[in-house]
């Protein structure tokens, strides 16, 4: 059973988790913000605090802007009808005419609709669940159920997939947030320390010393979970790899859309997630 399928159904659900991360923000800026930083600005205490100030702001608003991209942006759909006329089999190096197309079309008896179907799915060049055509490195998601272009996963933080149009935002998302996280872990350290000294004497606010604990623990906990995701996004950029292509390239000598580091890197920042040239 796919649990994610429950998600897909619970549209509530799913913007709920919108709501858990913007949620978590709001902690953060109360605990870094109010709770640490601005009685030092308000002071004049230290000139450390005034560029962490700084900084957390313009890193907040990278990663809100990268966020509302990366949710709102469609991941690639394929055009509805599309057809693939002919296909380069890249695995084989050779030109493969899908000629089922046309016989659908001119209603030759010589193939079943279902032989067609099998055989178009085995090329990868349809989808049975959509019924429609699928370009290269086309997936079909479970969860949104539709084809999506460059397709990399399914994401609920996101309430969407991530594909070859929002990808580069989710990568954006991804980074922001592991800088902001970080930031926010190494600005609550001191805090964190100085908070739970104090509390034995109670000068200080519980609900402060909560808001402070809760702050550190979630940015820590994201801050080092997200840098072994930007490690490996990265990895999967620099050889043009998606995360449900990563199997099919182990069984592989040499990746077949590795272009070199650069290329790659210029391919996703030009990728305007068209599928190759078909006919409607």
């Amino acid at each position: 059973m796919n649990p994610f399928r429950l998600c897909s159904g619970l549209k509530v659900l799913g913007y709920f988790m919108i709501l858990i991360v913007f949620a978590i923000v709001a902690l953060s800026y109360y605990a870094v913000v109010l709770l640490t930083l601005a009685p030092h600005l308000l002071h004049a205490r230290s000139f450390t605090s005034f560029l962490s100030f700084l900084t957390f702001h313009i890193l907040l608003v990278l990663l809100m802007w990268s966020y509302i991209k990366v949710v709102i942006q469609d991941p690639g759909s394929v055009p509805e009808n599309w057809k693939l006329v002919s296909e380069q089999n890249i695995e084989e190096g050779n030109s493969v005419a899908l000629t089922d197309y046309a016989s659908i079309e001119n209603n030759t008896p010589t193939v079943s609709t279902d032989q067609i179907e099998r055989r178009q799915s085995q090329s990868r060049g349809y989808c049975s669940q959509c019924q429609n055509g699928k370009p290269p490195r086309c997936h079909h998601c479970s969860v949104c159920h539709r084809c999506v272009l460059k397709m990399d996963h399914h994401c609920i933080w996101v309430v969407n997939c991530v594909g070859s149009r929002n990808y580069k935002f989710f990568l954006l998302f991804v980074v922001y947030t592991f800088l902001t996280t970080t930031l926010d872990t190494l600005v609550l350290l001191p805090s964190f320390i100085k908070f739970f000294r104090q509390a034995k004497n109670h000068s200080f606010s519980p609900g402060n010393i909560t808001v402070v604990f809760l702050a550190f623990v979630l940015n820590l906990a994201f801050s080092l979970s997200l840098l072994c995701f930007v490690i490996m996004h990265a990895s999967l950029l620099s050889s043009n790899t998606t995360s449900v292509e990563v199997y099919e390239k182990k069984k592989t000598v040499r990746w077949k859309y590795d272009l070199g580091w650069k290329r790659n890197f210029e391919q996703q920042e030009l990728y305007r997630g068209r599928p190759e040239r078909g006919k409607g």
